[in-house]
């Protein structure tokens, strides 16, 4: 595989991990929200009408409806976030073995230039690259 496509797929990877966590903050957000509205449903008169976002659609309700449908969201949201995480471990176990597979070098911005330069004259002064001993520089 070339140096180019060990890249993006690795860049790849680190995006589709990126995009797990993100859903999973969103939804640690979302739980954060139905707890306060539980916790102030809870004072409140069972027979009081509520209102409620239902795709998209504000439904007049009761306490005493809405709030069993809410802790049950917030515990499927739960256990989605569960998975989530589940899958963020098992990308960062791919990720890793993708990295030394490879032999991929994570630098910063800043040190990507000089590592670049640094590699480039490495890899003419061995004579060219081989498989084992080729690093892929990702920045």
């Amino acid at each position: 595989m070339s140096s180019n496509k060990v890249v993006a797929t690795f860049q790849r990877m680190r995006q589709e991990q990126r995009s797990l966590a993100s859903k999973a903050a969103e939804l640690e957000m979302e739980i954060n929200e139905h707890h306060l509205v539980i916790d102030t449903l809870k004072d409140v008169d069972p027979s009081r009408k509520c209102f409620r976002l239902v795709g998209g659609v504000l439904v007049e309700r009761t306490v005493k409806e809405v709030l069993p449908a809410l802790e049950n969201n917030k515990e499927q949201i739960s256990k989605y976030i569960e998975t989530i995480n589940t899958q963020m471990q098992t990308k960062g176990r791919e990720l890793t073995e993708y990295r030394e597979k490879y032999n991929i070098r994570l630098v910063s911005e800043g040190e990507a230039e000089s590592q670049g330069q640094t590699a480039t004259s490495t890899q003419n002064s061995e004579g060219g690259a081989s498989k084992s001993g080729t690093g892929v520089l990702v920045s």
